[in-house]
């Protein structure tokens, strides 16, 4: 479906939408520091959309995640998250071209917006969004390493799992609005992953049977054909053993065969 859309839409499609999202966060993030601008003004408050401003059912995007008052250690790492989205944003850009990446972007968008409006006096956040591009970088590159604190490098797929178990967490015990905002990311995550998750889980079930039957095959290439039930000689330990099976049905080597009739 997405490729027929390409076809006729992707003339639509935002070059560098990461880096776009990512400046204008930078540039409202600045004025509201020098005291120029109130950020609330552009923040999604469903309430207020329906009274008529519209424009902030699109703005939000832009809202940095920290507008207040940071610490040296706090603005390198609110630097460290955007410069972490453009990379990701970016990398998926590289792989599936401008148009699905603008999908994916727009897709999270609406859902987060849609579901903002079934608790229309609360703020909603695009922070659930951004979130949505970090699992499906991690997914897409799972041994890709981030290094903690710029010193312990872990491979990004253990953080994605730690991300989904705190969405699990937020789901379980936050508000409303923390719960459709999860459900948003995870959706727009399934929309687009949906297919490749069942195909991996496919291609793992087919390893694992081919594993098995080598295995198997493993087994029972190293099992003795010959085994004396008197010593416990096989064919395999004492290749150069001439074994006989007696009246009785049973294996003897030539040592134990001793009057047994062969």
């Amino acid at each position: 479906m997405l490729h027929k859309l390409e076809r006729h839409l992707g003339w639509m499609a935002v070059p560098n939408l990461s880096l776009c999202l990512v400046a204008g966060q930078v540039v409202v993030f600045t004025v509201a520091m020098l005291g120029q601008f109130k950020v609330e003004l552009m923040a999604l408050l469903p309430g207020l959309v329906l009274q008529g401003e519209i424009w902030r059912a699109f703005t939000y995007l832009f809202v940095p995640p920290v507008t207040g008052q940071l610490s040296a250690l706090g603005a390198l790492f609110l630097a460290f998250g955007w410069y972490m989205f453009f990379l990701m944003g970016r990398s998926l850009e590289d792989h599936w071209g401008d148009f699905r990446y603008n999908a994916f972007i727009f897709t999270g968008w609406l859902l987060t917006t849609a579901v903002a409006f079934l608790t229309p006096g609360q703020y909603a956040t695009n922070a659930f969004l951004a979130g949505s591009v970090f699992l499906a970088f991690a997914f897409l590159n799972p041994d890709f390493e981030i290094y903690i604190f710029f010193i312990l490098p872990v491979k990004i797929k253990w953080l994605a799992l730690i991300t989904w178990i705190l969405y699990g967490v937020t789901f379980a015990l936050g508000g409303w609005t923390s719960r459709l905002a999860v459900l948003a990311a995870v959706g727009n995550f399934l929309i687009f992953f949906t297919r490749d998750i069942v195909e991996r889980v496919r291609t793992g079930r087919r390893h694992m049977q081919q594993q098995a039957r080598r295995t198997a095959m493993r087994e029972a290439e190293n099992e003795a054909r010959h085994r004396c039930v008197v010593c416990g000689k096989t064919d395999l330990t004492h290749p150069m053993e001439d074994f006989r099976y007696g009246d009785d049905d049973q294996c003897y080597c030539s040592e134990h065969r001793g009057g047994k009739k062969t």
